[in-house]
Formats: structure tokens, sequence, C-alpha cells
């Protein structure tokens, strides 16, 4: 018994040590985004592109994902507001879920024409997003469009990739619409770091893509 309490003590202390460690990594990267992320389009800097980083279009009640929803009208007040000429709508894709084709979907109707909308089916995590906006379509500089706790880690990685980016903040979503949604981005913090600390990807898989140039298909 008393071998039993040991473990369950040893246990719960290493679970205690890392959710602490997960909530510093999340707080920290929520500062360092404060002076390069904005609610605001006129403060927003102009660029040649947006990354617009994908999320399910259908929410855990069956009906259209508000967060995915909310990135897609931040997204289009940012290309009328004029900070933008091309959108990059990086996601996952398989079988029948794809984000990326949800996402340009959403922004036609929203006004933005289907020929500035590049769409990458290589972003199965943030990181490759991030990654593949540099490697695969060049860009050095550029706009992120997401939630504000989703930001602060796509930010800190486009810094370590060798980007000069800022944030667009999209409207969040109240806790109680999705408690994992809430709690992933404690670990997902904790994982930017791991990444970095390990080396960012140095290539893509994928021929180069040139905005205005190259069709967008």
């Amino acid at each position: 018994m008393r071998m039993i309490l040991s473990v369950l003590l040893r246990v719960s202390a290493v679970a205690l040590m890392a959710g602490a460690l997960a909530w510093f990594a999340e707080r920290r990267l929520d500062r360092a985004a404060e002076a390069k992320s904005f609610t605001d389009a006129a403060r927003v800097p102009a660029v040649e592109a947006a990354l617009m980083l994908g999320t399910a279009p259908i929410g855990p009640e069956g009906g259209p994902n508000r967060y995915f929803v909310y990135r897609l009208d931040a997204a289009a007040t940012l290309y009328k507001a004029g900070k933008v000429k091309y959108f990059i709508v990086s996601g996952h894709r398989d079988g029948g879920y794809d984000e990326p084709t949800a996402m340009r979907d959403g922004l036609v109707e929203r006004g933005v024409p289907a020929e500035v909308i590049y769409r990458d089916f290589g972003g199965d995590r943030t990181l490759d997003s991030v990654a593949r906006a540099r490697l695969i379509y060049g860009q050095t500089r550029l706009v992120i469009v997401s939630q504000r706790f989703h930001l602060s880690r796509a930010l800190f990685l486009a810094l370590h990739q060798g980007i000069e980016a800022w944030g667009f903040e999209a409207r969040d979503v109240d806790a109680a619409y999705s408690i994992l949604t809430e709690l992933r981005r404690y670990p997902s913090a904790l994982r930017a770091y791991w990444d970095v600390w390990n080396g960012l990807p140095q290539q893509a898989v994928g021929n180069p893509v040139r905005l205005g140039v190259d069709p967008a298909e």
C-alpha cells in the first residue's frame, strides 16, 4: 500500500510540474506576442501575404465552428483594409476533411477573389504552416490570422523561422464552447519551445510557389 501511495505521489508531482511548466510557457508566449498582435486592422503593417491558420470547419456541436468563422471574418477584414494582397490558407486535408478548401470558399463568400487565395495542404501543424510559408511560398514578412492564443505560438515559431511576422487577432470564443481547445493551448505552447530547441524544418515537401505569378489552384 505504501509503495502504491509513493508511486501515486510521484506521478502527481510530475504531472503538477508539467502543468506548471506548460502554463508558464503559454504565459511567456502570450506576453511576447503583445507588441506584434493587433485587433485593429488599421494598425497592421501592409505586407504581400497573410497566413490564415486552419481549424475544423465544423464545431463540436455539429454546426459551424466559431473559431473557423471568426478567422474568416478577420481575414476578410484584413483584405478589405488593403493590408494584404494574397492569402495562404494552410491546414489539414484527409479525405472529405479539407480545411484549406473550406477556408478558400469562406473567404470567397466574404468578397475575397479566389485568384488571390493559395491553398496549402501541408499545414498539419502550426509549425508546418509557418515553415512552409517561407520555404514553399517564399515569404519573409507575414501577417498571421488566428485567435490570440494561437497567434502567440505562431509568432514565436515565425521569429525562429526567419520570418518577420505580425498577428491579426480573430474574435475569440467563450471557454465553455470547447474546453479541449482551451486546455490544448498549454501543452501546445510547451511543444513550440520543444520544436525550437530541437531545430525547425529547413526544407519542406513541394515545389516553390510564387504568389501572384503562379496560379492559385
